[in-house]
């Protein structure tokens, strides 16, 4: 992201990650001294920022009682916070944990069965190029990239890929099982849009309508940044960052992106951390893959099936999909966006 906000972790030889892959281009505009009483009436910005789901989260709110602000972001880090304390697989008291560990939640979270459930639906939508159980191949990937670092042999692949079946998760009323002992859930491309959408659920619920909040690349621009200006967005080109591939205005509107370049395997990007769980392999066509739509948790799936389904695939599948578009990149670097997809000086 620009305006001074950077990333943690190493990706490659860069350190580039997935938050860095949208640019805001509007924070600094929003926090300097151009916005006044003149441009906002007594609007002011304010800005807070936290470590959660081993990312940045950074809110920007803007209304006339900076008290007010103040006490709703911290209503809505808190909020956050709870929901991730629900869907990490890294916190071994958390839902999905549970799942893994014990076959079963019997008194599931709305959260946990809100995302489920999205991702049920995602799955469907892409023929399982979006697929919940993919653990087992991000574990098989993993411990190869340790030293002396090395690609998975087919036969390994295929004794992972059995392990890989969303269907058999179970959703009945308030309980989720899985129906294989085997079986084990990453929510990683889905639960951090969930929990940006939390934290403007309770930014709104406390009178605040233009907000932005952002997590690891899954970002909301609520409302707009004052005097009906939308907030302005850049996306990082996947090759030359942090050069900006193109700019574009969101009013209420959820943004992710996915792209080889944040977790490769190889130098050449060929390999990289987003598999297909029909194939086990690094999905094959897309550099990156920019997708808006109405919620974060839905923008982020999205863009991790995008990058499954391939340049034609994916835009055919947004442009059927209501109030959602996308920004492609291919590997050869050539764009292709939704008849949707407005680009500032395109």
């Amino acid at each position: 992201m620009g305006s001074g906000v950077r990333a943690q972790g190493s990706v490659g030889r860069g350190r580039f990650t997935r938050r860095d892959a949208l640019r805001i281009l509007a924070i600094g505009g929003v926090a300097g001294a151009g916005w006044g009483l003149g441009a906002l009436g007594r609007a002011q910005p304010l800005s807070r920022s936290r470590v959660l789901m081993g990312t940045d989260v950074h809110l920007t709110v803007l209304g006339p009682d900076r008290d007010a602000a103040a006490a709703a972001a911290e209503a809505a880090l808190r909020e956050m916070a709870r929901l991730e304390a629900l869907l990490s697989r890294y916190r071994a008291d958390s839902e999905v944990s549970r799942l893994n560990r014990q076959g079963r939640v019997d008194d599931a979270s709305t959260a946990l069965l809100d995302v489920l459930r999205l991702a049920e639906r995602i799955h469907r939508l892409g023929d399982g190029g979006f697929d919940v159980s993919i653990q087992p191949l991000l574990d098989l990937y993993r411990r190869r990239r340790e030293p002396p670092a090395s690609l998975p042999t087919a036969e390994a692949v295929e004794r992972a890929l059995e392990r890989v079946d969303q269907r058999a998760l179970r959703i009945e009323g308030r309980r989720v099982t899985r129906t294989r002992p085997d079986l084990s859930i990453t929510l990683d491309g889905i639960a951090k849009g969930y929990v940006v959408d939390g934290g403007v659920s309770a930014l709104v619920a406390r009178g605040f309508a233009n907000v932005l909040v952002e997590a690891g690349g899954d970002l909301v621009a609520s409302g707009d940044k004052g005097a009906g200006t939308p907030w302005r967005l850049g996306i990082r080109n996947p090759r030359h960052g942090p050069a900006l591939e193109a700019r574009f205005d969101a009013r209420s509107r959820a943004v992710a992106t996915s792209g080889d370049y944040m977790q490769p395997f190889t130098p050449d990007y060929a390999q990289h951390h987003i598999l297909d769980p029909r194939t086990g392999r690094s999905a094959p066509e897309l550099a990156s893959a920019t997708v808006l739509a109405p919620d974060a948790a839905t923008a982020d799936g999205l863009a991790t099936l995008v990058m499954v389904l391939g340049p034609v695939r994916g835009r055919a599948l947004l442009e059927d999909l209501p109030d959602c578009e996308g920004y492609l990149v291919t590997k050869q670097l050539e764009v292709v966006r939704t008849s949707g997809f407005h680009v500032i000086g395109a």
